[in-house]
C-alpha cells in the first residue's frame, strides 16, 4: 500500500511519542529524517530498524521527484523533522504537495508540536489564532511588523534565543509596550519554563537572564 505518513516526534520529553507513531516508522520501507543524526538516537531508543535517508531545507527540491517515484512503486515513506511535526516551520510541504498532485496517499499522525502547548498555557485567547513561525530576518521584517500591529488574533512566532531580545524589543516598539507577551521555552523538558507579562516585562527578563532553548512566543492581537 503507496502511502507517505507524517510522523510527528517529541519536541523534548521522549514518553510523548505515540505508540501509533513508533508502529508506523517499524512498518513503512523507508524514513526521510531532517537530521539523521538527531533522528537516529531517536530510532535507536525506540528500536526502529527501518532504513533512513535525508531529507532538510536545504536538498527536499532535489529530492522529492525521487520519493514520489519510490511511493509510486509501491513503496511506504514516513517523513520526521527534528522535533515535532513535519511541514510546521519544517522541511515536509513540498514532498505532502507532490505526493498529493501524483495522487498518493498522505496521511499526517496527530502528535508533539511546540506552539500548540505555549498557546494553550499562555493565557491569551486562543479561539481564533494565527500561526507566524520566524519572522523575517532582515528583508521584509518592519513590513511583516507594521501589518501584524492591526492583527486583532493571538498570534504565534517561533524564535532562537539569540535573538529573542531583538524580538521582544520589535514587538514593544510595533505593538506597544504594554501589549501582552508569553515567551515559553524548552517545552515538555526539565526546564521548561514560561514568562507571561506585558511586551516590556518580559523584554526585562531576558535582558538580564540570557534565553537558552527552543523558545515560542505568544502576542495578544490588538
Amino acid at each position: 500500500m503507496s502511502k507517505l505518513f507524517l510522523v510527528p516526534t517529541p519536541i523534548g520529553n521522549l514518553e510523548d511519542m505515540t505508540f501509533r507513531a513508533i508502529q508506523t516508522l517499524k512498518d513503512v520501507d523507508f524514513i526521510l529524517a531532517e537530521d539523521t543524526r538527531t533522528s537516529g538516537k531517536l530510532l535507536k531508543h525506540f528500536e526502529v530498524s527501518t532504513p533512513m535517508h535525508s531529507h532538510h531545507m536545504h536538498n527536499e527540491h532535489k529530492s522529492v521527484v525521487g520519493v514520489v517515484k519510490r511511493i509510486q512503486s509501491g513503496e511506504t515513506c514516513a517523513l520526521i523533522s527534528d522535533a515535532g511535526t513535519p511541514a510546521i516551520s519544517d522541511p515536509g510541504f513540498l514532498l505532502t504537495r507532490a505526493c498529493i498532485e501524483a495522487n498518493l496517499d498522505v496521511e499526517c499522525l496527530p502528535g508533539a508540536t511546540a506552539f500548540v502547548p505555549a498557546l494553550v498555557n499562555s493565557g491569551l485567547p486562543n479561539d481564533k489564532f494565527v500561526f507566524e513561525g520566524f519572522l523575517p530576518v532582515k528583508k521584509g521584517r518592519q513590513t511583516r511588523l507594521k501589518l501584524l500591529a492591526e492583527e486583532t488574533r493571538t498570534m504565534v512566532f517561533y524564535e532562537s534565543p539569540h535573538k529573542l531580545v531583538k524580538t521582544l524589543g520589535n514587538f514593544a516598539e510595533y505593538f506597544g509596550a504594554d501589549r501582552p507577551v508569553s515567551v515559553s521555552r524548552e517545552l515538555s523538558k526539565l526546564y521548561e519554563e514560561t514568562i507571561r507579562g506585558t511586551a516590556t516585562e518580559v523584554l526585562k527578563h531576558f535582558e538580564e537572564k540570557a534565553p537558552k532553548g527552543e523558545i515560542v512566543i505568544v502576542v495578544a492581537g490588538k
